[in-house]
């Protein structure tokens, strides 16, 4: 069971009748859950296969492979992410990974130039696996395309012209994590994320079939979710919440560590706008802007509106061992 709405992507290619029920699921769901799982999406098997046989391959690399590209080494918070070397909400998740972004030449920083330049540049690569490039930026491509076809139906579903979101998203700042949970034992489950809401836009989570640990918050309580074989589970960021005044509803999620001599892989791609983008306001049609409750501030975590001061601001608070490394300037608190 899913947890979580099940929608079909392919429906945007059959009739009127399917194309208007797929925006009328996808508006329900983003508005009373803020979670779906996405079936139908088109990325092919083959594709799913060969990300994981990478994902497996690069995760078994001696220790020392890994740390050739740790994240410490990059100005950009790209690379090797080593056990506990992340963290949400001040507390450390039991996890490793690698994060990877569009790959770009870095900024040159000038005097005046907004410090979030500093995420856009080249991504750490393995040299002992060479497939693992390959595979990754084939995802982001594909992805990207799913996470466009699904933006632009959300605008018409709110009552929006379909390229409201196109412009924020010509040269997009798209993010992927490619992450090992490893086994833990613990009285309590263990964390291997914080609960948390997704800061950005639009997340697409792949996680191995049948593999559990994923928990959302329903009324109150957390629910777990396991999608159905193949499909993707997505869920919108606070940015989308903000642009909606609400309606679309950003969620806390967490994941939960795996059972002892267990594994979980996932790879989360986070479909990002240019990191000097302003996400626009959507226009609602009268009936859904009567349901949208506004939005809550939390003063402890303070949303801008230019995506890029967003995403740093994540970053500096998950990688304080980066910003030592590379920006010790740029220290919460410094």
């Amino acid at each position: 069971m899913s947890g979580i709405p099940v929608l079909d992507l392919s429906l945007l290619n059959g009739t009127t009748e399917q194309q208007a029920k797929f925006r009328d699921d996808l508006r329900r769901a983003t508005h009373e859950v803020g979670f779906f799982s996405l079936i139908g999406h088109g990325v092919p098997t083959e594709l799913i296969d060969r990300a994981y046989a990478a994902a497996r391959a690069f995760f078994a690399l001696p220790e020392s492979h890994k740390l050739a590209i740790e994240n410490v080494t990059s100005p950009h918070f790209r690379g090797y992410t080593r056990m506990g070397g992340e963290r949400t909400l001040g507390r450390v998740d039991i996890r490793e990974q690698i994060d990877l972004g569009a790959e770009r030449p870095a900024v040159a920083m000038t005097a005046d130039a907004p410090d979030y330049w500093i995420l856009e540049g080249p991504n750490l690569w393995p040299e002992a696996l060479p497939e693992l490039r390959a595979v990754s930026e084939e995802w982001i491509a594909r992805l990207d395309e799913v996470g466009m076809r699904l933006l632009r139906t959300w605008a018409e579903a709110l009552g929006a012209a379909p390229d409201t979101f196109d412009a924020a998203f010509e040269r997009p700042s798209p993010y992927l994590k490619i992450v090992r949970y490893p086994g833990v034992s613990a009285e309590q489950p263990a964390q291997g994320v914080g609960a948390h809401k997704d800061l950005g836009v639009l997340t697409l989570l792949s996680v191995e079939d049948g593999k559990a640990g994923l928990q959302v918050e329903k009324d109150g309580e957390w629910i777990d979710v396991v999608a159905p074989s193949g499909a993707f589970i997505v869920n919108i960021g606070e940015l989308l919440e903000i642009a909606t005044d609400g309606y679309l509803k950003a969620t806390k999620h967490r994941v939960v560590s795996p059972a002892p001599g267990t594994e979980r892989i996932s790879i989360p791609y986070f479909h990002g706008p240019a990191l000097d983008a302003v996400i626009p306001t959507v226009e609602l049609a009268p009936e859904l802007a009567a349901e949208a409750p506004g939005i809550t501030r939390d003063p402890a975590n303070p949303l801008h509106a230019v995506f890029g001061e967003n995403w740093l601001k994540s970053r500096l608070r998950a990688h304080p061992n980066v910003v030592e490394a590379q920006h010790p300037r740029l220290l919460v608190g410094a």
